[in-house]
C-alpha cells in the first residue's frame, strides 16, 4: 500500500490527537487524585461558653474566680479587661466588691485580691470555678475550712503564691500571677477541667435586638457614694459599652486597655445586714427582677439560679445576650434607698 503526502498528513494529525487528548485525560486524572488527597481545610470555631465569642480552640479548662478589691486605693486594677464576666456585690456598707470570672482567657496577673464573702464562695461552688482570695469573713472561712470549693487563699500563701505590690499600701496591694494560679492547682491537687457548662443564650452575629428602649447611658449606684456608682456609655460603632466611676474610665493596669462590655445586667437580690461591720447576707437562690442593657437598648427581665449559674431570662427562657463580655451588678433593690439604675436615651 502506498502512502500519499495527504495521506500520511493526515494520520500524524491523527496521532497527535490522540497524543494530546491521552495527556488531558491523564492531567485530569492526576488533578482529581491530588484534590481527593489534599481535601480542603475548613474552619472550625467553638463558642466560649460565658462570653458566647468564637474561638479557635475549646475551651476545656477550669473557670477560675477571683474576689478584686474595688476600693478607691485599689484602682485600677489588673486584669479585670480578661474577665468574661465580673459581678459585683455589696461587701460592706456601700463599698463594692468584685467577683471577676476568667475562663476565655487568664491574664497574667489579677488584683488587688481582697477577702472572701460568703456569697462569693457559694457562688464559685454553684459553677465548680477555682476560687481566689486573700482573707475571708467568719461564714466564709467556714465554708472553705470544710472544703466547699477549691480554693486557694492569701492567708496561707501571703508572699509564696500571693504577691505583695511595692507602690499600694495594704490591704489594697495583694496579686496573683498567671503561673502561681498554674502553681495553685498543682497545689491543692484541684482538677484543671471545666465540668459544669452554663445554659447562657447569645445573638447570632448578624442578628440584633433593639427591642426595649432606649438607653445610651446607664447609672448603676450603690448608696450616695460617687466611688461606687458606674456609669456606662454606649458606643453604636463597637456596639459596646464603656464604664466609668466618678468621671475616670475604667481600665486594666496591666495594658491600660478600656474594659468593654457586649452586656450590663442589673440582679435584684434580698440583702440582710448580718453584723455591726455592714457585712451582707445575700439570696442567691430565689430569682427576681432584673435588667438587660445591650445593643444600646434596656430591657426589664428576670433571673434565676438554674444548676449554680445566675442565668438571665426572658418569658422563662434564657434571655440572648450579645456576644462578648458581661458586668453584673447585684443590688437590694433596683429602684430603692440604697440602690438605684438610671438610664438615658
Amino acid at each position: 500500500m502506498r502512502w500519499t503526502g495527504r495521506k500520511l498528513l493526515f494520520a500524524a494529525l491523527i496521532g497527535l490527537l490522540y497524543i494530546g487528548g491521552c495527556s488531558s485525560k491523564n492531567s485530569t486524572t492526576e488533578q482529581q487524585e491530588s484534590s481527593q488527597e489534599q481535601p480542603k481545610e475548613i474552619a472550625t470555631s467553638y463558642p466560649a461558653p460565658f462570653t458566647g465569642e468564637q474561638l479557635t480552640e475549646k475551651r476545656e479548662n477550669r473557670p477560675i474566680v477571683a474576689t478584686i478589691n474595688n476600693h478607691p486605693l485599689a484602682r485600677p486594677q489588673s486584669g479585670i479587661a480578661d474577665a468574661d464576666l465580673i459581678y459585683e456585690f455589696m461587701a460592706e456598707g456601700e463599698v463594692t466588691r468584685y467577683l471577676a470570672l476568667f475562663h476565655s482567657e487568664i491574664p497574667d496577673q489579677i488584683g488587688p485580691i481582697r477577702s472572701a464573702r460568703d456569697y462569693f464562695v457559694r457562688l464559685a461552688e454553684g459553677m465548680d470555678a477555682f476560687y481566689i482570695a486573700h482573707g475571708y469573713s467568719p461564714e466564709a472561712k467556714k465554708l472553705l475550712d470544710s472544703g466547699t470549693v477549691d480554693h486557694v487563699n492569701g492567708m496561707q500563701y501571703d508572699g509564696t503564691l500571693f504577691e505583695r505590690s511595692p507602690d499600694r499600701k495594704a490591704p489594697h496591694n495583694s496579686y496573683i500571677s498567671k503561673e502561681h494560679i498554674t502553681q495553685a492547682f498543682e497545689t491543692t491537687g484541684a482538677s484543671e477541667k471545666i465540668s459544669k457548662m452554663p445554659v447562657f443564650s447569645f445573638l447570632n452575629p448578624e442578628d440584633s435586638d433593639k427591642i426595649g428602649d432606649m438607653a445610651s447611658s446607664v447609672i448603676v449606684s450603690y448608696g450616695k457614694n460617687p466611688n461606687f456608682s458606674s456609669t456606662y456609655h454606649f458606643d453604636e460603632e463597637t456596639n459596646r459599652y464603656y464604664r466609668s466611676v466618678n468621671g475616670i474610665d475604667t481600665v486594666d493596669k496591666l495594658n491600660e486597655r478600656r474594659v468593654e462590655l457586649a452586656n450590663v445586667i442589673v440582679m435584684e437580690m434580698d440583702h440582710q445586714t448580718v453584723d455591726q461591720e455592714g457585712r451582707q447576707a445575700i439570696d442567691l437562690h430565689s430569682g427576681g427582677k432584673a435588667v438587660l442593657f445591650h445593643e444600646g437598648i434596656a430591657k426589664t427581665i428576670e433571673w434565676e439560679n438554674i444548676d449554680g449559674f445566675l442565668t438571665p431570662l426572658e418569658q422563662g427562657l434564657p434571655v440572648k445576650l450579645t456576644a462578648g463580655k458581661s458586668w453584673i451588678h447585684v443590688v437590694p433593690s433596683i429602684s430603692g434607698p440604697s440602690t438605684s439604675v438610671t438610664y438615658t436615651p
